[in-house]
This record gives structure tokens, sequence and C-alpha cells, in this order.
């Protein structure tokens, strides 16, 4: 990689941004000269741990900073993206390191590579690819950037009158990420674009990088881009996360073509540990009390823990085509969740299914409302239901590592509480509703 990076800059790159992702799935970083990257490389790039536990209101939660001590940022220069929009930078991700050289507990990139290692001892490549929904909007008055109804699938001026959504295609484009196509979606200013499969950490970096420059790309059109789950009574904002995985020879693990499905043993295995560790695994992929609004019955959102062959209205989906193509989609998510931690944490609720060889129950081979037996459990209803959950569930909370769950849990209890608080104040519904009258 040295190389390369004599290379750009040559060609005029000044700085490298060192990308890292927290426990919220926000994206930080640092910038450094790129004469002073290979140095970074051996000596890392000091932050305090503070920044591992700080919330979305800039609180730093207590108990955790250990006197600020100093973690390290170190990059990996495998994985860079020249800026289309600032040819003077380039965008690096980057492992979080303990002084000592190894790696943070709580670093959820390395959840994903430790997941991928585990299979990888199976033989096993996890291959994923996240989708994910989006609004661009006013950031002041949240109204929707294409305000027509009925404009889902759309394409072209109507649904794009600014070309902002070309504009983060074509970034997308050349920032590398592999996108394979887009449209406009069911809500008003709601959008999707569509990134290729890769190996898991691969494309849990590209999808981290991928949310960051639509938020980018949206600001500098005096835009807001976010995939919070429900940002108004409107569709919701999701993420579906799609797995298969792969043999040393290349072969897709989850293709029997012997079988009346054509789903291996594997994939029925690793699919009914999603479904056995779904009450814990909904703390990391629903992660905000928002999240749990776009949770409608008979919506595209799930509300019941269950499976079905091509039945979007299933948690858990084998979608129809087979061979190379064979997979599941897990489609709990919200788009707000934590990209690495939604992968991470579902590849190891796969990985206990295949350990212990777990069957799946009755599929719903119709609407799930519609047969109570293969209808399910009811998911978590609420953060606080899903965070029991986690708590509850030994096997995901220590796969994911104690560390990082301890420090999660400790965060979201707080945004918890501090929900919780703001529903104790008194609202202009209520004194519009009584006031006047009683």
């Amino acid at each position: 990689m040295a190389d390369a990076i004599d290379r750009l800059a040559g060609e005029g790159v000044e700085f490298v941004q060192v990308l890292y992702t927290e426990l919220h799935g926000v994206c930080r970083g640092k910038e450094v000269p790129i004469e002073e990257i290979h140095h970074k490389v051996e000596s890392g790039i000091g932050l305090t741990e503070a920044i591992m536990t700080i919330d979305l209101r800039h609180n730093v939660i207590s108990g955790f900073e250990h006197g600020f001590r100093d973690i390290f940022l170190v990059p990996d220069l495998s994985r860079i993206h020249r800026v289309p929009w600032d040819p003077a930078t380039i965008w690096c991700m980057g492992d979080l390191m303990e002084g000592d050289g190894s790696h943070y507990p709580a670093d959820v990139r390395h959840a994903v590579r430790r997941a991928a290692d585990v299979l990888a001892e199976r033989g096993l490549r996890a291959i994923v690819a996240p989708e994910l929904e989006f609004y661009l909007v006013d950031p002041e008055t949240y109204a929707p950037y294409t305000p027509h109804l009925s404009s889902v699938y759309t394409v072209g001026s109507v649904s794009d009158p600014r070309g902002v959504f070309r504009e983060i295609h074509r970034n997308a484009r050349d920032l590398g990420l592999h996108p394979l196509g887009g449209a406009q979606e069911y809500g008003c200013g709601q959008f999707e674009l569509n990134l290729a499969h890769g190996e898991a950490l691969e494309a849990a970096d590209r999808n981290l990088v991928f949310k960051t420059m639509v938020k980018q790309t949206a600001a500098r059109y005096g835009l807001l881009a976010t995939f919070m789950g429900r940002l108004r009574d409107d569709e919701g904002s999701g993420l579906h996360v799609h797995v298969s995985l792969m043999n040393e020879d290349g072969t897709n693990a989850f293709e029997d073509p012997s079988s009346p499905d054509g789903l291996s043993d594997l994939a029925r295995q690793f699919g009914a540990g999603v479904l056995e560790h779904t009450p814990a695994l909904t703390a990391f992929l629903c992660p905000t009390v928002n999240a749990y609004r776009r949770m409608l019955v008979e919506s595209l959102a799930p509300t019941h823990v269950n499976w079905g062959l091509d039945n979007r209205l299933a948690m858990l989906r084998y979608p129809a085509p087979r061979g190379k193509a064979t997979r599941l989609e897990v489609r709990l998510g919200d788009g707000s969740a934590a990209i690495h931690n939604a992968v991470a944490s579902v590849l190891f609720a796969g990985i206990d299914g295949l350990e212990r060889k777990l069957e799946l129950p009755p599929q719903c081979a119709k609407l799930p409302y519609e047969d109570e037996d293969t209808l399910g459990p009811a998911l978590p209803s609420s953060l606080g239901e899903a965070l029991d959950a986690l708590a509850a569930d030994d096997y995901l909370s220590g796969q994911m590592g104690d560390r990082l769950t301890e420090i999660y849990q400790e965060i979201k209890r707080y945004e918890l509480g501090r929900w919780e608080q703001e529903l104790a104040r008194v609202t202009d519904w209520e004194r519009a509703e009584y006031a006047h009258h009683l």
C-alpha cells in the first residue's frame, strides 16, 4: 500500500481522514496529512476512550472513561476511498486498538472480523448485502425533498428535481462503493440505493462510508439525509441484511438443489439461529426509541419472530433466487442501526444455529397475521424490552463482547432514561385537548 499512498500524494492528495464508528454507528474520524499516514499506521492516532461512551446529545456516560485514557485509531490502508468532491482528500477506515497493540474490546469493526473468523474456521465465508432506506428533507422543517404522493419507484426530475439523488448515485460509484441501482421509495422524499454484496467486513465498511457520503452530499444541497426509522407519519426506513455463506470452493453453502425448497441444512440452521436470538438482536437492529414506531401490524416491518419463503411480511425471508444467489434476508433492522453491530450480531446468531444444528419452526406460507400457528412470538415492542432481551441472552452478549455489550447497554439505558423523562412532560396535545374544556 506504500506505493498506492505515494501515487495518491503525487496526484495531489494532501489529507487522509481516518474513519471509525462508535456504538451508535456515527462515523467519526481524525484528519492527518498524507505524509504522516505511514507513521500513524505504526503509532496509531490517540483518542480518548470517552468517545465510545458518548450519547447522541453529547453526554459522556460515567463509569467507562477510566480517567479519559487513550485508545488508538490505526489506519487500515486496505480500505481507502478517494473523495470525489474533494480531490485533496481520501477516506481510510481504521481499527481501534489498545496501547499494547490488542484490539479495543468495544471496536464494532473487530466484532465483524471475529464473526467472520469463526465462520472461516468452518471453511465458510460470510457474504453480506445490507439494504438501506433514507429520507432527504429540509433540516429545519423536515419537509420532504419530493412532496409528491405515489412517486414510488420513479426516477428523473419528478422524484429528483435538483439532482441530489443522482449526485448520491454518482458519488457512490466514484467512491468505489459498487452501487447497483436505486429509486425513490414508498415515502415522500424517501430513497434507496443498493450496493453490491461483499465479504462481511468489507460490506459493512462500504455501507458505513455510504451513509456518511449520503449525509455529506445532502448537506451540500442544504438538505438533511436521515436514516432514522420513522421520521413522520409516512413509511419507515429499514435496514435489511442479506446473508449467504460460501464454501472454500466458491459454491454457495446455502443451496441444496435436492431439497424441495432448494435450501441446505446450513441455510436452515443459520436462519434458526437468527430466530433463536431475535429478541436480543432487536437491541442492535432497532437501537432507538423511535425504531419501534415503524413496527406496525400488516406493514413491511415485522412485528413477530417468524420466517417465510419469499414472504416480505415475515421477519426472516429466504428470497426466491437459488444457485449463487441463495441467501436469507433479515428484515428486522431499522435504518438507524449501526451497520457493524447489525452484521456482527446477525452472523453470531446464525453461527449458534450452525453449532447447535437448530431447526426452523413451521414457516409462514401466507400472510403472518392470517395464521396464529406460524405467526410466532411478538418482537420486543420497545427499546427497553429489547435491551432486557439482550441482557438475558448470555450467548449473544458474550459473542459480541462483554465490554462492547456493557458499554452499549449503559449508553442506551441512559438514552432511554432521557426519553422517559421527556414522556413525563406535559405536551401541547394535552393542553389543546383539555385546558379550555376541563
